[in-house]
């Protein structure tokens, strides 16, 4: 399927011929669907903590937190376009059909004409403004005369703001009375407020689109000094971009490989699963991972920080006892029946870790085995928020195949939706995943894990797609937190909904929470 000139391309992108045949045969084979057994609820699988143990939780991570380097992971190379799609749509209706009456009458454009309503309403009006004051126009003038498409160019166009070409993190987002917010902004005083360390670094990782690359650098040069003067911080920002070895390749629907019309073999971004590399090349040691846009003003952070330190506490206490037991594995002294009880009720409750049925029956020596295996992985608590109808994942228990079950976050292209029992398990759910995550990467000696190794590469999908006419299946790998993290000793709390108010479309924006 390959040829001898595919060679130079594949050098060029870091992609084996092997790891091409391979992706090729997961298009033919496809991929198994997860096995549920449970959705993880209150009680099973899912923490409810107390206010005591809140405050507990917060005591541990602001003791144990000063030994740890501390980082913010934040996936930023998303493009805003997807937050403007009613407005494309919109401006090429109105150029066609300017009937305004019509239009609003119309459910369909409901949200377009919300956003130019209120449009004074959006951190980002000040700035649009001084734009259109240059040409001698203004948003007042576009919506009095009905000339909505120049309004809605300034926003999205060149001319403008240039909005649908920027990464959602350089939209402003929220209205202060000194200076209104990127989103980008936001994430640095969250940064500032929960990852600082005893010397006042703060340390956040975003990861970026190539094409965006040197504007993310510039963006940041120019206000993290407002920030470190604010917060007596001292930041450390980094950028990485998704490898292009991390690239899948697309094929027919044949499953032979799909080629330009140069003839070269068409890759695509192998989706957010790509970013666990990402994760491992930064070696970090505890990283906080957030959504760029998931963020509120700061009137509603402090219930944000509040619980960035009791997961963030939990994963620290956690991490404390399993390095006891691993230490203690390792060491010279004696292994006592009484250790292998007391670490084996550890791992099954408080870890959730499935030990062989035939656990209690095997000799010492394997039992300490297998414990070193289970308990030497990394570590992931996981937020979770009750379930209020947003699509995306959720917290299930699932079974391997065989017989072991696991926490997992499972979203529902993983599902057999055609098995009424899978089904109704999947609807059960009661919490939503908001990636809200704490990760500890390190073993016990303080060595990086090679994230690589504990991914389930049986968890990628296939989709539809299609490019210059002609359809193609495109494979993304394993899920960021979905399989690329389906091997980590992983916890689910429960943590409240204000926690998470994410901006999928530029209107969420208008929302209370945002304003």
């Amino acid at each position: 399927m390959l040829l001898e000139k595919d060679s130079a391309q594949l050098s060029e992108k870091g992609i084996s011929p092997e790891t091409v045949a391979n992706q090729i045969t997961q298009f033919t084979k496809g991929f198994p669907f997860i096995k549920l057994t449970a959705p993880a609820t209150i009680g099973n699988g899912i923490l409810k903590l107390s206010t005591d143990e809140v405050e507990m939780l917060r005591g541990q991570f602001n003791q144990l937190s000063a030994h740890h380097n501390l980082l913010k992971f934040v996936p930023a190379s998303g493009a805003a376009s997807r937050m403007f799609k009613h407005l494309f749509e919109f401006t090429e209706a109105w150029k066609s059909n300017n009937d305004e009456s019509a239009m609003r009458n119309n459910t369909k454009w409901k949200a377009a004409f919300e956003f130019i309503d209120q449009i004074e309403r959006f951190a980002f009006y000040g700035e649009l403004c001084q734009l259109m004051a240059k040409n001698n126009d203004s948003p007042e003038r576009c919506i009095r005369e009905k000339d909505f498409a120049t309004l809605t160019g300034y926003v999205l166009q060149s001319h403008g703001l240039d909005y649908a070409a920027r990464p959602k993190a350089l939209i402003r987002f929220h209205s202060y009375p000194e200076y209104n917010r990127l989103a980008l902004e936001e994430h640095l005083v969250e940064g500032a407020n929960y990852c600082r360390q005893p010397d006042g670094t703060v340390n956040i990782h975003f990861t970026v689109s190539y094409e965006h690359h040197e504007l993310f650098k510039k963006v940041t040069g120019e206000t993290i000094a407002r920030y470190e003067k604010e917060f007596g911080v001292k930041f450390k920002i980094t950028f990485s971009e998704q490898s292009p070895s991390t690239d899948t390749i697309a094929v027919n629907p044949d499953n032979t490989p799909f080629r330009e019309k140069d003839g070269s073999l068409l890759f695509r971004p192998g989706g957010h699963g790509a970013l666990i590399k990402n994760l491992n090349d930064i070696k970090g040691d505890i990283i906080f991972i957030k959504n760029i846009d998931n963020i509120v003003p700061d009137r509603l952070k402090s219930v944000t920080y509040q619980y960035k330190e009791v997961i963030g506490g939990l994963l620290l206490w956690m991490q404390e006892e399993i390095h006891f037991w691993l230490k203690r594995f390792y060491g010279e002294d004696e292994i006592t029946e009484a250790d292998i009880a007391a670490s084996a009720s550890f791992a099954t409750n408080k870890l959730f870790i499935s030990l062989p049925e035939d656990f209690s029956t095997l000799s010492p020596s394997r039992q300490k085995e297998i414990l070193i295996r289970v308990f030497n992985r990394p570590i992931r608590i996981c937020g979770m928020v009750k379930n209020e109808g947003e699509p995306g994942g959720g917290p299930f228990i699932v079974d391997d195949g065989e017989g072991r079950q696991s926490l997992q976050i499972v979203e529902s292209s993983q599902v057999d939706h055609w098995n009424p029992e899978q089904k109704s398990i999947f609807e059960r759910a009661t919490h939503f995943n908001p990636v809200d995550l704490v990760c500890a990467v390190r073993d016990w000696q303080g060595n990086p894990f090679n994230l690589s190794d504990f991914i389930d590469k049986n968890t990628g999908f296939i989709s539809q797609k299609s490019k210059d006419g002609k359809d193609l299946k495109a494979l993304e790998l394993p899920g960021l937190w979905n399989g690329s993290m389906a091997n980590w000793i992983t916890l689910f709390v429960e943590v409240p909904i204000i926690t998470f108010n994410p901006v999928k479309t530029v209107n969420d924006l208008l929302r209370q929470q945002h304003q």
